[in-house]
């Protein structure tokens, strides 16, 4: 009797923004790690919390990130009707997320800055490497000279772990990075301060550091070693592959 198939084969090489922060930043052990869950997808369903991220950015855009109101979501999502307990899992994750950021988000100072729903950006191969790049949300700032400058923010948590420094500054720095060469806005500016990753344990906005030119530039070169180390990067041990 044939084996129930536990992995699906990425072809190509690719590696989001997230991931590519926590390579940058990782051992030698967990840089393995990431390249084979990279390549080597389950096909279990995995707990995501797409519905608690959603809330931020809608909150965020229309000016109602506050406490009370996320809260109030995290009830919402707790009290939904669930067909299975996997979705009751998922739903307690969601809630879980938001009434930990609704701790923290006083941390978080938006004002006088034009907050704008985020989107999927176009980015070329980096090295050979497909590099996905999705912010949670614009960023946009007018001076009173009318220069305006813009950036992005994305989103990370982790239940009860602090997001490590050098890897926000890493996701930080692919954020102005990749807003470079993707012509963000005719005419705009990319800043710096603007390109955050917000770590929704702590509620700690990680701008790009004064250095990420330089760090782009090392992502760069990974990128290029990610790529080469594909084809000859093997499943993990008992995976049965789809196909295979």
């Amino acid at each position: 009797m044939d084996k129930k198939p536990t992995h699906v084969v990425v072809p190509e090489p690719e590696l989001g923004v997230r991931y590519l922060s926590d390579y940058m930043s990782g051992s030698e052990r967990k840089k393995r790690s990431i390249l084979v869950a990279a390549k080597y997808r389950p096909l279990a369903r995995l707990i995501q919390h797409q519905e608690a991220k959603a809330t931020i950015v809608n909150a965020a855009v229309k000016g109602l990130l506050n406490k009370d109101f996320l809260l109030s979501r995290a009830d919402f999502i707790r009290g939904k009707l669930v067909t299975d307990d996997f979705e009751a899992l998922v739903n307690e994750a969601n809630s879980g997320y938001l009434v930990r950021f609704s701790e923290v988000v006083s941390s978080l100072d938006l004002a006088g800055l034009e907050v704008l729903p985020g989107k999927k950006h176009q980015v070329a191969p980096i090295g050979g490497l497909k590099v996905p790049f999705v912010s949670n949300l614009l960023l946009r700032k007018v001076s009173k000279t009318n220069k305006v400058r813009v950036g992005a923010l994305m989103l990370r948590y982790s239940k009860g772990k602090e997001l490590p420094k050098l890897t926000a500054e890493y996701q930080s720095a692919l954020i102005f990075g990749l807003l470079q060469h993707t012509h963000a806005e005719a005419g705009a500016e990319i800043d710096p301060a603007l390109c955050l990753t917000l770590d929704c344990h702590t509620g700690s906005a990680h701008p790009a550091p004064s250095k990420a030119v330089t760090m782009f530039k090392n992502v760069s070169a990974a990128c290029a070693t990610i790529a080469d180390a594909w084809p000859n990067t093997m499943p993990p041990q008992g995976a049965v592959l789809k196909g295979g």
